[in-house]
């Protein structure tokens, strides 16, 4: 039986399937952080398998050889069922090409000099993004603590409410002081946990500590902010009114007019709802790119690889000779020859991996070489099944291609799945992606009269008028994503009195 590396499989094919077709799809799976943990896994648990710098056989005074072109991707991986199922002719074939053609495992594409400094010019470049880890929210509230005289059984409770205080939540205070307290707290714990919890809410940022945003807001609220009068009239009783753009309601419970209510809100707006945020852990995992682009003499942009730890790895030239010279006893032989075929997949896989992404990457730039120019909304509609047709595989192996890939292009480092962009036809038959239709969306929201915003409907039947077939519900979905406010709240009150 045969299978096309990445063809769709049924589950009792699956369940046949020899481990090393598994493998095979697997490894164009993963990410390059994930293939040199593999490859790091396989060093350890194969001896048969070694990963040098060069060619461990050759010597300084040795021409380099001719690289030889293999063409993996085209290769079948052949699954035998029945009697055969042991793979004996996967072996045959490893001892007969070690006989034909003795360097056959150990000849490797070498890697260049410029090559290397500039994979490691990358490399330091990646470090150089990491995010340090700063002090953490706790750390900085028991400093502060510390330069203050508290009572030993004030500060043993600030502690405990500082422990339950989260940078991850703006740091509100998200528990009761109950839930710190025993069942049985007497009159005086509860007085104590009080003081402590004022304690904490008077520390820097100014807001943490607070149980609610209404609470959070007044704890940054100073005598000496303009309006403030009004301030603290929104904060304690109009907040949800604010929220929603009610300012007629506001106005007529209050007596201000809308100016005034305009200008409390702009004050507003200058504190800060999340004031420990900063605190938060925003440590983010630095992405390693598979794929960077490169301009050739012609001005086409081509898609690189770097040759990375899996271009390096080789089938001990030590294991072989003691295989082929018949050293080894009948158990040495069913290991070695085990181990040897095991390393062999996991080379190969790899380098069907490195031809597949090459060849899927560049399918994918071919197609959106305006990204590179123009920009992103200039990304055209595009389909998995129209990258498959046009490298020749199977519509899943682009999937698993393209999976947690990132290629590195001079407008920064973008997920492969990014360049799949659906879209729609105009009434011309005009492929348009629904990026076209975002863009034409704002242009609608900036252009609105703000006294009276367009509603969904009406900025449906502009896009139709504009020739996108678009349904309004789309239209509130994309608002959303966007963050563009409804109708209700892009209401500007001063301009509809002018």
């Amino acid at each position: 039986m045969r299978f096309s590396f990445g063809q769709n499989l049924s589950q009792k094919q699956s369940q046949t399937m020899a481990p090393r077709m598994i493998q095979s799809m697997e490894i164009l799976r993963m990410a390059a952080t994930e293939l040199e943990e593999k490859i790091e896994q396989e060093l350890i648990e194969n001896p048969i398998l070694e990963q040098h710098t060069v060619d461990p056989d050759s010597t300084p005074e040795e021409k380099p050889k001719k690289e030889k072109e293999k063409d993996v991707e085209q290769k079948e991986l052949v699954i035998e069922e029945g009697d055969n199922a042991n793979n004996e002719d996967d072996f045959e074939r490893l001892v007969n090409l070690d006989q034909d053609v003795p360097d056959h495992f150990d000849e490797r594409p070498r890697v260049s000099s410029n090559r290397v400094q500039e994979s490691g010019d990358r490399q330091h470049d990646l470090m150089a993004n990491v995010a340090t880890r700063s002090e953490t929210l706790q750390d900085y509230l028991l400093s502060q603590l510390g330069e203050r005289e508290v009572e030993p059984d004030v500060m043993k409770f600030c502690e405990k409410i500082i422990s339950a205080i989260s940078a991850e939540s703006g740091g509100y205070f998200k528990a009761s002081l109950t839930d710190l307290l025993p069942l049985d707290a007497s009159p005086e714990a509860i007085e104590l946990a009080e003081i402590a919890l004022a304690h904490v809410q008077d520390l820097e940022p100014k807001g943490v500590g607070a149980r609610d945003l209404k609470e959070c807001l007044l704890l940054q609220l100073t005598l000496d902010i303009e309006n403030y009068h009004s301030v603290h009239k929104l904060i304690v009783d109009h907040l949800d009114d604010l929220m929603h753009n009610r300012l007629p309601v506001i106005e007529k419970a209050t007596g201000m007019s809308i100016e005034e209510i305009y200008a409390a809100r702009d004050e507003l707006r200058k504190l800060d709802p999340r004031p420990a945020s900063e605190f938060a852990d925003n440590f983010v995992a630095v992405v390693k790119p598979d794929l960077w682009l490169e301009q050739d003499d012609e001005g086409k942009w081509v898609v690189k690889m770097d040759e990375g730890p899996a271009r390096n790895l080789y089938i001990s030239r030590y294991y072989r000779e003691r295989l082929k010279k018949g050293k080894a006893t009948k158990a040495e032989k069913e290991f070695i020859k085990g181990k040897i075929s095991s390393a062999q997949w996991l080379i190969e896989s790899i380098e069907q991996r490195r031809s597949t992404l090459l060849r899927v990457a560049q399918a994918i730039f071919d197609h959106q070489s305006d990204f590179i120019d123009k920009g992103p909304e200039f990304l055209k509609a595009l389909k998995m099944d129209q990258i498959a047709e046009r490298v020749g595989v199977n519509l899943s192996t682009v999937s698993r291609a393209v999976d947690d890939k990132y290629i590195e292009t001079p407008r920064g480092i973008v997920a492969l799945r990014a360049f799949f962009i659906q879209g729609t036809q105009t009434d011309a038959g005009e492929d348009v992606t629904y990026n076209k239709i975002r863009i034409e969306l704002q242009k609608l929201i900036d252009n609105e009269d703000k006294a009276k915003p367009l509603s969904d409907f009406e900025i449906m039947n502009r896009l139709k008028n504009m020739s996108f077939d678009i349904a309004r519900r789309t239209v509130s979905k994309y608002r959303e994503k966007m963050g563009i406010p409804n109708t209700r709240q892009r209401r500007d009150y001063r301009a509809a009195k002018k």
